[in-house]
């Protein structure tokens, strides 16, 4: 099939000729002046009815202003697919205005990082039957056999992105604080050695757990040039907030999502405030700065 595809960076760049090589026909629009089109409308003009244009870039105002630009682009029938990680109930919006005009909207939560274009990406979809049928030849393409799925509604495959990665935050956490343990022990443990060998047939075996083994050779065991600062780029608290709506407890996504935050304080205020209260009930002594 013919389609366009906005934004160029890691994911779409890949995808982008993931599709190419199994013969679909992709024009493109990147912000940084990359493409076969220099605007979106001209992306648009490439295009053939029935029309699909592909998101991949940024969640909040860019998707927003691309969709809002978009919906005055295309025609009754066209379909507009958001690929980032857009919140769900942006999503369940935007794919109300869509049709109030006619036009299809499909949210796609897209897993598979850098290695996506050579393994696939797993491709979890919400919206229409009839948009999501429409697209389904690129996303088999995209999709390794069996790592593609129409889950629901519209926004139901961001949502199931947002938990997704809510799911991650709390396995990469349990990989850190293990691998902690042992680094802090009294026993000379190779760690590299420890993450090779839980790769097979150990009940921890992840695919996480071969990126760390490849991390922790690539980097050393001590990790000494990488620091201790975790991002998050948002699903993970909203996993936290439908955890909350729903009254569904999350111990462990929200206790991943809090040692994020810690991680980016050089020296935490909460700590100070424990120090002097154990220094006033105790007489416990205190360390200056």
């Amino acid at each position: 099939m013919k389609l366009g595809m906005v934004g160029l960076g890691r994911m779409g760049g890949n995808m982008t000729k993931r599709l190419e090589n199994d013969g679909h026909t992709v024009q493109t629009y990147d912000q940084g002046g990359t493409g076969t089109a220099a605007s979106l409308e001209e992306l648009v003009g490439q295009l053939e009815a029935r029309r699909a244009v592909w998101l991949m870039i940024p969640a909040g105002d860019p998707t927003e202003q691309a969709v809002q630009e978009l919906l005055g682009l295309l025609d009754e029938g066209d379909v507009i697919v958001d690929g980032g990680n857009s919140n769900f109930r942006d999503s369940q919006r935007r794919a109300g205005l869509a049709a109030a005009k006619g036009i299809g909207y499909v949210d796609a939560g897209v897993s598979g990082g850098v290695w996506g274009l050579a393994n696939g990406y797993c491709l979890m979809v919400g919206g229409e039957d009839d948009a999501v049928g429409f697209l389904e030849p690129a996303f088999k393409t995209l999709a390794p056999d069996d790592g593609y799925a129409h889950v629901g509604a519209s926004g139901a495959g961001h949502f199931v992105k947002m938990v997704h990665n809510g799911i991650e935050y709390g396995l990469m956490q349990a990989y850190a604080e293990g691998f902690d343990i042992m680094n802090a022990s009294e026993f000379d443990l190779d760690l590299h050695e420890i993450a090779s060998i839980w790769r097979y047939g150990s009940v921890v075996r992840s695919w996480l757990l071969e990126l760390l083994h490849s991390a922790l050779e690539t980097e050393g065991n001590d990790l000494e040039h990488i620091a201790g600062y975790v991002e998050d780029s948002g699903e993970g608290r909203w996993t936290v907030f439908e955890a909350i709506n729903e009254s569904v407890p999350a111990p462990v996504i929200s206790a991943a999502l809090f040692a994020r935050f810690a991680s980016r304080e050089d020296e935490s205020f909460a700590a100070k405030i424990n120090a002097a209260l154990r220094n006033q009930f105790g007489g416990h002594a205190v360390r200056s700065e």
